[in-house]
């Protein structure tokens, strides 16, 4: 008898054990659909925002093709360009910045610009020989953007309309045993060409 009352208490703990894990199951089998589902939502919200940058950049693509377009339809018959107009703007020692006579040089440009709407601007910067060879690659291409981007502000030249490029230290203009070869070097090459 004793034995028949062990069992049965036994199969009793058994059964209210069994409940108890079920309710636990259940409870972590929800816990971790709803980890799942939250994480499900997460990945859709970045796809949705992965799929609206694309879209944003196609957009950028298209305009910047369109422009590509536009620029070399401009570029059409440049064997007949011929230079219309040449200039130049000097800069201080290690400075990309515009002073008022570099302003002053370049008013005039804007003005051409805008007579001869079909014409491109080249802009090539240069330095002395002062400092590294990449540095001065560097700060020659600062001082020729500096230039378009004065006359985009100021003038409203189109930027499909000019080309910047930096010669660095490699084309100076006056040889180190010149009066002043530095401060001439330090310059922006400008030609403007066109067709007469």
């Amino acid at each position: 008898m004793k034995m028949k009352l062990m069992l049965l208490f036994m199969a009793v703990a058994l059964i209210l054990v069994a409940g108890c894990d079920k309710g636990y199951v259940d409870e972590q089998i929800a816990a971790m659909q709803a980890k799942v589902e939250a994480d499900i939502n997460e990945v859709k919200a970045k796809a949705d925002t992965n799929a609206d940058e694309i879209n944003k950049a196609k957009t950028m693509i298209t305009e910047a093709s369109k422009k590509a377009d536009m620029a070399l339809e401009e570029a059409k018959g440049f064997e007949n360009y011929q230079v219309i107009w040449e200039g130049v703007v000097n800069f201080d020692f290690d400075s990309y910045t515009l002073n008022q006579m570099a302003m002053d040089n370049l008013s005039g440009l804007g003005q051409k610009m805008t007579d001869y709407p079909k014409s491109l601007l080249e802009i090539a910067g240069h330095t002395d020989k002062t400092g590294a060879a990449s540095y001065n690659v560097t700060l020659g291409m600062k001082r020729a953007e500096a230039v378009k981007v004065y006359l985009t502000d100021q003038y409203g030249v189109s930027l499909y309309r000019m080309f910047t490029v930096s010669h660095g230290e490699e084309k100076p203009v006056a040889m180190p045993d010149e009066k002043n070869a530095n401060a001439q070097n330090r310059r922006v090459v400008l030609k403007l060409w066109g067709k007469l």
